[in-house]
């Protein structure tokens, strides 16, 4: 009888992020800090003996942009493995809203398979290799809160207040690809420390990028904002406010138009990911 495991593959927060240079391969330099939310996407594996991948999703993700077959077949590409997998996802993360669905997707597909197939691979080899399919999938293997600084893959643990969090998806997709690429994006801040991050002296720079582009998150900030700060993660869609109780973060919820949809989640230090495991 073919076993199913159940591992969880939470959303992150972007706390604040500074674009501080461009590479010539196209990719960025920033600085950022990574929260994960107890708000996850849950994904089921079983093992098959044929070396085939096969993966059932609750979305309509075209199976060229999936992460996660494509994260399962890297593995069994860089260890030979002939072994396969069954994997089903039910996704809760909202698709194209800068809280890192698809790559803790990855993530958890590649510490998940490394655990099954009986790998033994070490957590700097899956960052390794979590960096091919995208710059925020090391995070997620890397499961601890930190301060990011290269392309988002040079990490250093952070200790953060474990606040609550509201998040709003203003009912939009905002590819990454069309931000990073835009002539308006700030792309010379410069460095920051942690004691600047705390003094307050940060902001999200592609915020203003998306709010010309998107007026729907324009809209969401602006509305957000008469309750409590608000903030953009990654490239958006979607924008948050740091609470220090649920019930705050709950009242300010209850008043949401109903053309956007929120949820109230806990920040965690530790990715629930790796939680037990």
């Amino acid at each position: 009888m073919t076993t199913t495991q159940t591992w969880l593959a939470p959303a992150k927060l972007n706390l604040f992020l500074h674009i501080t240079g461009r590479r010539p391969d196209g990719y960025h330099e920033l600085q950022t800090i990574f929260q994960f939310l107890d708000y996850c996407d849950e994904l089921d594996f079983s093992v098959r003996d044929d070396s085939e991948i096969h993966c059932q999703t609750n979305t309509d993700l075209a199976s060229d942009d999936n992460l996660i077959v494509k994260a399962a077949k890297l593995l069994q590409q860089h260890t030979q493995t002939t072994l396969g997998a069954n994997i089903q996802l039910r996704k809760k993360i909202p698709m194209g809203g800068g809280l890192g669905g698809g790559s803790s997707n990855a993530a958890t597909t590649l510490l998940a398979l490394n655990e099954l197939w009986e790998l033994g691979l070490s957590q700097d080899t899956l960052q390794q290799l979590g960096v091919q399919l995208g710059a925020d999938v090391p995070i997620f293997i890397y499961g601890q809160s930190a301060w990011a600084e290269g392309i988002g893959e040079r990490l250093e643990p952070v200790t953060l207040s474990e606040d609550w969090f509201l998040v709003i998806h203003p009912n939009c997709h905002v590819p990454t690809g069309e931000i990073f690429s835009n002539k308006l994006l700030t792309r010379d801040k410069p460095l920051i420390t942690i004691a600047h991050f705390l003094a307050g002296n940060s902001e999200n720079v592609c915020e203003t990028v998306v709010c010309q582009l998107y007026p729907e998150v324009k809209e969401a900030l602006d509305w957000l904002n008469q309750f409590n700060p608000a903030r953009m993660t990654g490239t958006g869609a979607c924008i948050f406010t740091q609470c220090k109780t649920q019930e705050q973060a709950q009242h300010i919820l209850a008043k949401l138009p109903s053309k956007w949809q929120g949820f109230v989640s806990q920040g965690r230090n530790r990715s629930l990911a790796t939680v037990n495991k």
